[in-house]
Protein backbone atom coordinates (compact mmCIF):
# COMPACT_ATOMS: atom_id res chain seq x y z
CA UNK A 1 0.00 0.00 0.00
CA UNK A 2 0.97 3.68 -0.28
CA UNK A 3 0.83 6.05 2.69
CA UNK A 4 -0.02 9.05 0.53
CA UNK A 5 3.50 9.55 -0.80
CA UNK A 6 3.04 7.36 -3.85
CA UNK A 7 5.85 5.13 -2.59
CA UNK A 8 4.73 1.56 -1.86
CA UNK A 9 5.14 0.50 1.77
CA UNK A 10 5.33 -3.13 2.85
CA UNK A 11 4.97 -4.69 6.28
CA UNK A 12 5.96 -8.10 7.66
CA UNK A 13 3.45 -10.82 6.84
CA UNK A 14 1.23 -11.86 9.71
CA UNK A 15 0.87 -15.46 10.85
CA UNK A 16 -1.47 -17.18 8.38
CA UNK A 17 -3.60 -18.45 11.26
CA UNK A 18 -5.09 -14.94 11.53
CA UNK A 19 -6.90 -12.50 9.26
CA UNK A 20 -5.81 -8.99 8.31
CA UNK A 21 -6.83 -6.88 5.32
CA UNK A 22 -5.12 -3.52 4.80
CA UNK A 23 -6.56 -0.77 2.57
CA UNK A 24 -4.80 -0.15 -0.74
CA UNK A 25 -5.52 3.56 -0.37
CA UNK A 26 -7.34 5.82 2.05
CA UNK A 27 -8.58 9.36 2.60
CA UNK A 28 -7.93 11.07 5.95
CA UNK A 29 -11.06 11.89 7.94
CA UNK A 30 -12.01 15.42 8.95
CA UNK A 31 -11.55 15.64 12.75
CA UNK A 32 -14.20 18.36 13.03
CA UNK A 33 -16.70 16.16 11.23
CA UNK A 34 -15.87 13.24 13.54
CA UNK A 35 -16.35 15.47 16.60
CA UNK A 36 -19.71 16.69 15.32
CA UNK A 37 -20.90 13.14 14.71
CA UNK A 38 -19.65 12.09 18.14
CA UNK A 39 -21.62 14.89 19.79
CA UNK A 40 -24.79 13.76 17.99
CA UNK A 41 -24.25 10.16 19.12
CA UNK A 42 -23.82 11.18 22.76
CA UNK A 43 -26.97 13.30 22.50
CA UNK A 44 -28.88 10.33 21.10
CA UNK A 45 -27.44 8.08 23.83
CA UNK A 46 -28.66 10.44 26.57
CA UNK A 47 -32.16 10.59 25.07
CA UNK A 48 -32.53 6.81 24.71
CA UNK A 49 -30.97 5.65 28.00
CA UNK A 50 -32.64 7.50 30.90
CA UNK A 51 -33.00 4.20 32.76
CA UNK A 52 -29.25 3.61 32.58
CA UNK A 53 -28.66 7.18 33.78
CA UNK A 54 -30.93 6.61 36.78
CA UNK A 55 -29.23 3.31 37.56
CA UNK A 56 -25.78 4.93 37.37
CA UNK A 57 -26.88 7.68 39.76
CA UNK A 58 -28.04 5.01 42.20
CA UNK A 59 -25.13 2.58 41.88
CA UNK A 60 -22.37 5.18 42.23
CA UNK A 61 -23.47 5.74 45.84
CA UNK A 62 -22.46 2.18 46.77
CA UNK A 63 -20.11 0.85 44.09
CA UNK A 64 -16.98 2.86 43.21
CA UNK A 65 -17.70 4.41 39.78
CA UNK A 66 -21.04 2.59 39.98
CA UNK A 67 -19.64 -0.61 38.48
CA UNK A 68 -18.31 -3.98 39.64
CA UNK A 69 -15.15 -3.86 37.49
CA UNK A 70 -13.53 -0.58 36.48
CA UNK A 71 -13.36 -1.36 32.75
CA UNK A 72 -17.20 -1.30 32.74
CA UNK A 73 -17.27 2.45 33.40
CA UNK A 74 -17.40 5.17 30.81
CA UNK A 75 -18.32 8.84 30.90
CA UNK A 76 -21.02 10.10 31.33
CA UNK A 77 -22.44 6.71 32.41
CA UNK A 78 -22.43 3.12 31.13
CA UNK A 79 -25.40 1.25 29.77
CA UNK A 80 -26.98 -0.88 32.48
CA UNK A 81 -28.10 -4.39 31.56
CA UNK A 82 -31.06 -6.15 33.17
CA UNK A 83 -31.02 -9.46 31.30
CA UNK A 84 -29.51 -11.27 28.33
CA UNK A 85 -30.36 -14.14 26.02
CA UNK A 86 -28.57 -15.50 22.98
CA UNK A 87 -26.65 -12.67 21.30
CA UNK A 88 -28.68 -9.82 22.85
CA UNK A 89 -28.78 -7.91 26.12
CA UNK A 90 -31.78 -5.96 27.43
CA UNK A 91 -30.81 -2.65 28.99
CA UNK A 92 -32.42 -0.65 31.79
CA UNK A 93 -34.66 1.06 29.23
CA UNK A 94 -35.96 -2.19 27.78
CA UNK A 95 -33.96 -1.93 24.56
CA UNK A 96 -32.60 -5.12 23.03
CA UNK A 97 -28.99 -4.50 22.05
CA UNK A 98 -26.75 -6.82 20.02
CA UNK A 99 -23.83 -7.88 22.21
CA UNK A 100 -20.70 -7.59 20.07
CA UNK A 101 -18.38 -8.17 23.05
CA UNK A 102 -19.90 -11.28 24.63
CA UNK A 103 -17.79 -10.82 27.74
CA UNK A 104 -14.55 -10.77 25.70
CA UNK A 105 -15.30 -14.38 24.78
CA UNK A 106 -16.69 -15.55 28.13
CA UNK A 107 -20.11 -15.84 26.49
CA UNK A 108 -18.80 -17.73 23.46
CA UNK A 109 -21.80 -20.09 23.43
CA UNK A 110 -24.28 -17.25 24.04
CA UNK A 111 -26.23 -15.83 26.96
CA UNK A 112 -28.43 -18.46 28.64
CA UNK A 113 -27.29 -21.12 26.22
CA UNK A 114 -29.94 -23.84 26.65
CA UNK A 115 -27.38 -26.65 26.98
CA UNK A 116 -25.50 -24.75 29.68
CA UNK A 117 -28.72 -23.82 31.50
CA UNK A 118 -30.03 -27.40 31.41
CA UNK A 119 -26.78 -28.88 32.70
CA UNK A 120 -26.46 -26.34 35.53
CA UNK A 121 -30.10 -26.87 36.51
CA UNK A 122 -29.52 -30.63 36.64
CA UNK A 123 -26.62 -30.08 39.01
CA UNK A 124 -28.65 -27.66 41.15
CA UNK A 125 -31.50 -30.14 41.41
CA UNK A 126 -29.62 -33.40 41.92
CA UNK A 127 -25.83 -32.99 42.35
CA UNK A 128 -24.85 -30.04 44.55
CA UNK A 129 -23.18 -26.65 44.48
CA UNK A 130 -19.96 -27.24 46.43
CA UNK A 131 -18.20 -30.32 47.80
CA UNK A 132 -14.67 -29.12 48.64
CA UNK A 133 -13.56 -32.72 48.04
CA UNK A 134 -12.23 -34.65 45.04
CA UNK A 135 -14.99 -35.58 42.59
CA UNK A 136 -15.30 -37.67 39.41
CA UNK A 137 -17.08 -34.63 37.95
CA UNK A 138 -14.01 -32.37 38.09
CA UNK A 139 -11.81 -35.24 36.91
CA UNK A 140 -14.08 -35.67 33.88
CA UNK A 141 -13.75 -31.99 32.95
CA UNK A 142 -9.98 -32.08 33.53
CA UNK A 143 -9.63 -35.06 31.19
CA UNK A 144 -11.62 -33.26 28.52
CA UNK A 145 -9.49 -30.12 28.82
CA UNK A 146 -6.34 -32.23 28.75
CA UNK A 147 -7.42 -33.71 25.42
CA UNK A 148 -8.61 -30.39 24.00
CA UNK A 149 -5.70 -28.16 24.91
CA UNK A 150 -2.80 -30.61 24.77
CA UNK A 151 -1.67 -30.34 28.40
CA UNK A 152 -0.47 -33.24 30.54
CA UNK A 153 -1.89 -31.98 33.83
CA UNK A 154 -3.99 -29.02 34.98
CA UNK A 155 -5.62 -27.42 37.99
CA UNK A 156 -8.83 -25.38 38.15
CA UNK A 157 -9.08 -21.82 39.48
CA UNK A 158 -11.84 -19.21 39.52
CA UNK A 159 -10.41 -16.42 37.37
CA UNK A 160 -7.82 -15.62 34.74
CA UNK A 161 -5.89 -13.58 37.28
CA UNK A 162 -5.55 -16.61 39.55
CA UNK A 163 -4.47 -18.79 36.66
CA UNK A 164 -1.72 -16.46 35.46
CA UNK A 165 -0.53 -15.95 39.04
CA UNK A 166 -0.24 -19.68 39.65
CA UNK A 167 1.39 -20.30 36.27
CA UNK A 168 4.11 -17.79 37.15
CA UNK A 169 4.51 -19.36 40.60
CA UNK A 170 4.84 -22.78 39.00
CA UNK A 171 7.53 -21.47 36.66
CA UNK A 172 9.42 -19.95 39.56
CA UNK A 173 9.17 -23.13 41.61
CA UNK A 174 10.33 -25.25 38.68
CA UNK A 175 13.28 -23.08 37.60
CA UNK A 176 14.37 -21.71 40.97
CA UNK A 177 14.41 -18.23 39.41
CA UNK A 178 12.24 -15.20 40.13
CA UNK A 179 12.33 -12.74 37.23
CA UNK A 180 9.72 -12.46 34.47
CA UNK A 181 9.75 -11.25 30.88
CA UNK A 182 6.42 -9.96 29.59
CA UNK A 183 5.18 -8.19 26.50
CA UNK A 184 4.90 -4.41 26.65
CA UNK A 185 1.20 -3.51 26.65
CA UNK A 186 0.13 -7.04 27.54
CA UNK A 187 -2.68 -7.46 30.06
CA UNK A 188 -2.78 -10.59 32.24
CA UNK A 189 -5.26 -9.77 34.98
CA UNK A 190 -4.69 -8.17 38.37
CA UNK A 191 -1.68 -10.17 39.64
CA UNK A 192 1.06 -7.78 40.78
CA UNK A 193 3.83 -9.65 39.00
CA UNK A 194 2.20 -9.01 35.62
CA UNK A 195 0.62 -5.58 36.26
CA UNK A 196 3.60 -3.92 34.61
CA UNK A 197 3.52 -1.77 31.44
CA UNK A 198 -0.09 -2.71 30.77
CA UNK A 199 -1.26 0.50 29.09
CA UNK A 200 1.38 3.05 30.06
CA UNK A 201 1.98 6.47 28.56
CA UNK A 202 4.58 6.42 25.80
CA UNK A 203 6.59 9.01 27.72
CA UNK A 204 6.89 6.58 30.67
CA UNK A 205 8.46 3.56 28.96
CA UNK A 206 11.72 4.66 27.40
CA UNK A 207 13.06 4.00 23.90
CA UNK A 208 11.29 1.57 21.59
CA UNK A 209 14.36 -0.66 21.21
CA UNK A 210 15.00 -0.92 24.97
CA UNK A 211 11.73 -0.47 26.90
CA UNK A 212 11.63 0.62 30.53
CA UNK A 213 9.04 -1.27 32.63
CA UNK A 214 6.32 1.00 34.01
CA UNK A 215 5.12 -0.13 37.45
CA UNK A 216 2.06 1.56 39.02
CA UNK A 217 2.57 2.85 42.56
CA UNK A 218 0.08 0.37 44.04
CA UNK A 219 1.86 -2.64 42.49
CA UNK A 220 4.73 -4.65 44.01
CA UNK A 221 5.92 -6.59 40.98
CA UNK A 222 9.43 -7.85 41.64
CA UNK A 223 11.84 -7.76 38.69
CA UNK A 224 9.91 -7.75 35.42
CA UNK A 225 11.45 -7.06 32.02
CA UNK A 226 9.34 -5.83 29.12
CA UNK A 227 9.85 -6.38 25.40
CA UNK A 228 7.94 -5.30 22.33
CA UNK A 229 5.63 -7.84 20.71
CA UNK A 230 6.77 -9.06 17.29
CA UNK A 231 10.41 -8.19 17.97
CA UNK A 232 12.51 -11.35 18.21
CA UNK A 233 15.73 -9.36 18.32
CA UNK A 234 14.60 -7.54 21.44
CA UNK A 235 13.49 -10.81 23.06
CA UNK A 236 16.84 -12.39 22.24
CA UNK A 237 18.80 -9.49 23.75
CA UNK A 238 16.72 -9.53 26.93
CA UNK A 239 17.14 -13.28 27.36
CA UNK A 240 20.85 -13.12 26.64
CA UNK A 241 21.27 -10.50 29.36
CA UNK A 242 18.98 -11.94 32.04
CA UNK A 243 18.15 -15.62 31.37
CA UNK A 244 20.12 -16.87 34.38
CA UNK A 245 17.59 -15.04 36.61
CA UNK A 246 14.43 -15.38 34.49
CA UNK A 247 11.82 -18.03 35.25
CA UNK A 248 9.48 -17.44 32.33
CA UNK A 249 8.29 -15.44 29.37
CA UNK A 250 4.58 -14.64 29.72
CA UNK A 251 2.63 -13.63 26.64
CA UNK A 252 -0.67 -13.77 24.86
CA UNK A 253 0.17 -15.63 21.63
CA UNK A 254 -2.27 -13.23 19.97
CA UNK A 255 -2.76 -9.95 21.83
CA UNK A 256 -6.45 -9.23 22.41
CA UNK A 257 -6.48 -6.26 24.76
CA UNK A 258 -5.26 -3.83 22.06
CA UNK A 259 -7.98 -4.71 19.61
CA UNK A 260 -6.42 -7.78 18.00
CA UNK A 261 -2.68 -7.79 17.33
CA UNK A 262 -1.52 -10.74 15.25
CA UNK A 263 1.93 -12.27 15.48
CA UNK A 264 4.20 -11.90 12.49
CA UNK A 265 4.77 -15.10 10.57
CA UNK A 266 7.32 -17.14 12.56
CA UNK A 267 7.29 -14.86 15.61
CA UNK A 268 5.66 -17.19 18.14
CA UNK A 269 7.78 -20.14 16.99
CA UNK A 270 10.81 -17.87 17.31
CA UNK A 271 9.94 -17.03 20.91
CA UNK A 272 9.55 -20.76 21.65
CA UNK A 273 13.04 -21.43 20.26
CA UNK A 274 14.61 -18.57 22.21
CA UNK A 275 13.06 -19.84 25.44
CA UNK A 276 14.40 -23.32 24.72
CA UNK A 277 17.85 -21.95 23.89
CA UNK A 278 18.00 -20.06 27.19
CA UNK A 279 16.26 -22.70 29.35
CA UNK A 280 13.38 -20.37 30.22
CA UNK A 281 9.75 -21.51 30.45
CA UNK A 282 7.16 -20.16 28.01
CA UNK A 283 3.68 -19.37 29.36
CA UNK A 284 0.80 -18.68 26.98
CA UNK A 285 -1.99 -16.62 28.49
CA UNK A 286 -5.03 -17.96 26.64
CA UNK A 287 -7.60 -16.39 28.93
CA UNK A 288 -8.97 -14.33 26.03
CA UNK A 289 -8.19 -16.74 23.18
CA UNK A 290 -8.96 -20.27 24.36
CA UNK A 291 -11.92 -21.72 22.47
CA UNK A 292 -12.48 -18.47 20.59
CA UNK A 293 -9.30 -19.35 18.68
CA UNK A 294 -10.63 -22.77 17.70
CA UNK A 295 -11.51 -26.12 19.21
CA UNK A 296 -8.02 -26.60 20.68
CA UNK A 297 -6.99 -23.01 21.46
CA UNK A 298 -4.47 -20.58 20.02
CA UNK A 299 -1.38 -22.67 20.76
CA UNK A 300 -2.65 -25.51 18.59
CA UNK A 301 -3.80 -23.12 15.88
CA UNK A 302 -0.39 -21.47 15.75
CA UNK A 303 1.43 -24.79 16.02
CA UNK A 304 3.54 -23.78 19.03
CA UNK A 305 3.42 -25.64 22.36
CA UNK A 306 4.09 -23.66 25.55
CA UNK A 307 5.32 -25.13 28.82
CA UNK A 308 2.31 -23.72 30.67
CA UNK A 309 -1.04 -22.35 29.56
CA UNK A 310 -3.75 -20.35 31.31
CA UNK A 311 -7.43 -20.60 30.40
CA UNK A 312 -10.65 -18.84 31.46
CA UNK A 313 -13.58 -16.98 29.83
CA UNK A 314 -14.63 -19.20 26.91
CA UNK A 315 -14.37 -22.49 28.83
CA UNK A 316 -17.01 -21.65 31.47
CA UNK A 317 -20.18 -20.69 29.61
CA UNK A 318 -20.46 -17.50 31.66
CA UNK A 319 -19.62 -19.04 35.03
CA UNK A 320 -16.36 -18.16 36.84
CA UNK A 321 -14.12 -20.99 35.68
CA UNK A 322 -10.42 -20.87 34.88
CA UNK A 323 -7.46 -23.25 34.78
CA UNK A 324 -3.71 -23.48 34.41
CA UNK A 325 -1.80 -26.47 33.16
CA UNK A 326 1.16 -27.71 31.21
CA UNK A 327 3.72 -30.45 30.95
CA UNK A 328 3.80 -33.15 33.61
CA UNK A 329 7.38 -32.21 34.43
CA UNK A 330 6.51 -28.61 35.27
CA UNK A 331 3.18 -29.40 36.98
CA UNK A 332 5.08 -31.79 39.25
CA UNK A 333 5.84 -28.72 41.38
CA UNK A 334 2.26 -28.98 42.66
CA UNK A 335 2.57 -32.72 43.29
CA UNK A 336 5.73 -32.45 45.38
CA UNK A 337 4.58 -29.23 47.07
CA UNK A 338 7.28 -26.97 45.71
CA UNK A 339 4.28 -24.77 44.93
CA UNK A 340 1.09 -24.70 46.97
CA UNK A 341 -2.22 -24.39 45.16
CA UNK A 342 -5.46 -24.07 47.13
CA UNK A 343 -8.98 -22.76 46.58
CA UNK A 344 -12.30 -23.52 48.26
CA UNK A 345 -14.28 -23.03 45.05
CA UNK A 346 -11.81 -24.68 42.66
CA UNK A 347 -13.63 -27.19 40.46
CA UNK A 348 -17.01 -26.52 42.06
CA UNK A 349 -19.88 -28.54 40.57
CA UNK A 350 -21.78 -25.64 38.99
CA UNK A 351 -18.73 -24.47 37.03
CA UNK A 352 -17.97 -28.07 36.09
CA UNK A 353 -21.55 -28.42 34.82
CA UNK A 354 -21.12 -25.36 32.62
CA UNK A 355 -17.76 -26.65 31.36
CA UNK A 356 -19.30 -30.00 30.39
CA UNK A 357 -22.02 -28.15 28.48
CA UNK A 358 -19.51 -25.91 26.69
CA UNK A 359 -17.45 -28.97 25.77
CA UNK A 360 -20.58 -30.47 24.24
CA UNK A 361 -21.56 -27.31 22.33
CA UNK A 362 -18.14 -26.07 21.18
CA UNK A 363 -17.43 -28.76 18.61
CA UNK A 364 -14.98 -28.29 15.76
CA UNK A 365 -17.93 -27.94 13.39
CA UNK A 366 -19.75 -25.38 15.54
CA UNK A 367 -16.64 -23.26 16.02
CA UNK A 368 -15.82 -23.43 12.31
CA UNK A 369 -19.34 -22.20 11.54
CA UNK A 370 -18.98 -19.36 14.04
CA UNK A 371 -15.64 -18.43 12.52
CA UNK A 372 -17.23 -18.29 9.08
CA UNK A 373 -19.78 -15.79 10.42
CA UNK A 374 -16.87 -13.68 11.67
CA UNK A 375 -15.08 -13.97 8.32
CA UNK A 376 -18.24 -12.88 6.51
CA UNK A 377 -18.54 -9.86 8.81
CA UNK A 378 -14.89 -8.96 8.22
CA UNK A 379 -15.37 -9.18 4.46
CA UNK A 380 -18.46 -6.96 4.63
CA UNK A 381 -16.58 -4.35 6.66
CA UNK A 382 -13.65 -4.56 4.24
CA UNK A 383 -16.05 -3.73 1.43
CA UNK A 384 -17.18 -0.59 3.26
CA UNK A 385 -13.59 0.40 4.08
CA UNK A 386 -12.58 0.07 0.42
CA UNK A 387 -15.68 1.79 -0.95
CA UNK A 388 -15.25 4.87 1.24
CA UNK A 389 -11.42 4.74 1.38
CA UNK A 390 -11.49 4.76 5.17
CA UNK A 391 -8.20 4.88 7.13
CA UNK A 392 -8.91 1.54 8.78
CA UNK A 393 -8.41 -2.19 8.42
CA UNK A 394 -9.92 -5.43 9.64
CA UNK A 395 -8.14 -8.00 11.75
CA UNK A 396 -9.39 -11.29 13.12
CA UNK A 397 -8.44 -14.50 14.86
CA UNK A 398 -10.82 -17.41 15.20
CA UNK A 399 -14.33 -16.19 16.00
CA UNK A 400 -13.12 -12.71 17.02
CA UNK A 401 -12.75 -9.75 14.70
CA UNK A 402 -12.16 -6.02 14.92
CA UNK A 403 -11.90 -2.86 12.87
CA UNK A 404 -8.68 -1.02 13.72
CA UNK A 405 -8.70 2.68 12.89
CA UNK A 406 -5.29 2.81 11.30
CA UNK A 407 -4.39 2.27 7.64
CA UNK A 408 -1.24 0.44 8.74
CA UNK A 409 -1.00 -2.76 10.79
CA UNK A 410 -0.72 -2.66 14.58
CA UNK A 411 2.21 -4.94 15.42
CA UNK A 412 2.89 -3.91 19.03
CA UNK A 413 1.78 -1.61 21.83
CA UNK A 414 3.57 1.49 20.56
CA UNK A 415 1.95 1.10 17.15
CA UNK A 416 -1.39 0.86 18.92
CA UNK A 417 -0.80 4.05 20.90
CA UNK A 418 0.83 6.11 18.16
CA UNK A 419 -1.12 5.32 14.98
CA UNK A 420 -4.62 4.31 16.11
CA UNK A 421 -7.22 7.06 15.71
CA UNK A 422 -9.00 6.58 19.03
CA UNK A 423 -11.40 9.47 18.39
CA UNK A 424 -12.83 7.73 15.34
CA UNK A 425 -12.71 4.36 17.12
CA UNK A 426 -14.95 5.76 19.87
CA UNK A 427 -17.44 6.90 17.23
CA UNK A 428 -17.32 3.47 15.58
Amino acid sequence: MSLGTGVPVTFPAHDPAGWRQLPKSYTPLDPARVSALMAKEWERYAKTTPGSADHAARSVKTLPLGVTSSFQYWDPYPMGVQSARGAYVTDCDGRQVLDLSMGFGAMLVGHLNPTVVAKVKDFLDDIGTLFVTPSPISTDVAERFKARFGVDMLRFTNSGTESTMYAVRAARAYTGRKQIIKIEGGYHGGYDGLSVSVKPGIDEIGPADDPIPQVPFDVEAGVVHTVAYNDLGQMERKLAAHAKDVACVVMEPVIENLGIVLPDAGYVAGVRKLCDDHNVLLIFDEVKTGLTAGAHGAAARLGVKPDLITLAKSIGGGLPLAAFGGTEEVMQVVVDNRMAHFGTYNGNPLCMAAALAVDEVATEQALAAAEQVNDNAMEAMDTIIREYELPAHTVGFGVKGAVTWSPTPIRNYRDYKLVTDFHVAELG
